[in-house]
């Protein structure tokens, strides 16, 4: 059986060892400290579980999207060149250049992998806050990694989103054996959320049936609202106490497919 092996860094960051390929979401290695993003102060409270040199070699960066510190912070974007691509939005291809390649919501590609496993990689829809919120927080895109030989079940890495019909439509298409729930019901600007809470997650969990639920991003910042505690009680509480999988940081955890 093909499995997944994920390693949580911290925050938005994970490793994804997949069909013989790695992959690196969001990377953030910087340590505690205050980012000014105009009007708002983002403030980091904790250290990566590993550093950027400890990363390994990576295929392919899965960047959500590149205007937020608490999705690629300094270190972060001093790593994106040592990786072999980076996928991103439209957008943020074109601001960061280099190997930065932009993918639109449902477009793919294709990545060789040395044992002969192909992943297709899908961007897809995603919505940084409630409806209109694009203006303020711009493009953000979550992927699914998928094998062109149905030699596993797709992985699908929400990105930076709250729950909305362009998630349910990955269930859909997809029907994923694994997701990867950014939450932690961040909130800079006011009282909304600008990623999943836990009734987004718990949505989530009901759409994307018998599929594990891993969250990321629920710690490492002082404007995530909730934590994985929060997440799990919650999840207990409404009778979905198995779906959730949180898992160590640092250690890798494996995923069958």
């Amino acid at each position: 059986m093909n499995t997944a092996t994920i390693t949580l860094i911290g925050g938005p960051t994970a490793l994804i060892e997949l069909g013989g390929l790695r992959f690196l979401t969001d990377p953030t290695f910087d340590d505690p400290g205050d980012y000014q993003l105009g009007t708002v102060t983002l403030t980091k409270t904790a250290k990566p579980a590993l550093l950027a040199y400890q990363v390994g070699e990576i295929d392919a960066v899965l960047l959500s999207h590149d205007q937020h510190p608490d999705n690629l912070d300094l270190a972060g974007r001093a790593f994106l060149p040592k990786a072999r691509r980076v996928l991103t939005t439209k957008a943020g291809a074109a601001r960061l250049g280099g190997n930065a390649e932009g993918l639109a919501p449902w477009e793919t590609l294709e990545l060789d992998a040395a044992n002969g496993e192909t992943i297709i990689v899908t961007a897809t829809p995603a919505r940084h806050g409630p409806a209109g919120i694009e203006p303020l927080s711009g493009d953000v895109i979550g992927f699914v990694l998928s094998s062109k030989t149905n030699a596993f079940k797709p992985v699908y890495v929400t990105g930076n989103t709250v729950w909305f019909d362009g998630v349910a439509e990955v269930q859909r298409r997809f029907e994923p054996g694994l997701v990867l729930l950014f939450a932690g019901a961040a909130q800079t600007r006011g009282k909304f959320n600008l990623t999943m809470n836990a009734n987004d997650a718990i949505e989530a969990a009901c759409a994307f049936s018998g599929a594990p639920i891993v969250p990321l991003r629920t710690e490492g910042w002082a404007h995530f609202t909730e934590s994985a505690d929060d997440l799990e009680r919650a999840f207990k509480v409404l009778g979905h106490g198995e779906r959730l999988r949180r898992i160590k940081q640092g250690a890798p955890a494996r995923f069958p497919l």
